[in-house]
């Protein structure tokens, strides 16, 4: 079965943007998450991919920023709800502010950041991913969403070790 829409997922960058260009020439997604610190890294991305649409939302990071702190948007049909996550307390690794956040909007995804390592898993009917870092550390990391007719979703977190 071929997906509806297929979408890169970033995070904390930190103005190391190399692994997020690298992904989204291999992938070709048909629409790009990146959920802060730096989302003023995001530029780069519309000036290489212009037709590509890209999502943002800001960071505890992005200090001079009217970027929002979160968003809705619809990938093919399923709605998802996209934060860094520090407003919602998972760096103390508790997302259930996070998924009763996703699901008062009415969203089966719940997306965010902050923490710089990937996680994936469902809570309360919502699916809630973490890219991971995409810019800062060992081991760095995006997500490859896709969702399908049927509204099925699929997530795989692709990983890059540096030595």
């Amino acid at each position: 079965m071929t997906p509806v829409i297929r979408a890169a997922v970033f995070s904390d960058t930190h103005t190391s943007v190399g692994l997020m260009l690298d992904a989204v020439r291999s992938y070709q997604p048909d629409v790009i998450l990146h959920l802060g610190d730096h989302d003023r890294d995001t530029g780069i991305l519309k000036t290489e991919f212009p037709d590509i649409p890209v999502h943002v939302v800001r960071g505890n990071c992005d200090y001079v920023s009217d970027t929002p702190l979160t968003k809705i948007v619809t990938l093919g049909g399923v709605k998802a709800f996209l934060c860094h996550g520090h407003s919602y307390g998972v760096g103390w690794g508790d997302v259930s502010r996070l998924v009763y956040a996703a699901q008062e909007q009415g969203c089966r995804l719940a997306f965010y950041g902050h923490t710089h390592i990937a996680d994936r898993q469902e809570l309360g009917g919502v699916q809630v991913i973490n890219p991971g870092t995409a810019g800062k550390g060992r081991l760095l990391s995006w997500a490859r969403v896709e969702v399908y007719e049927n509204g099925a979703v699929t997530c795989d977190i692709v990983e890059k070790k540096i030595i």
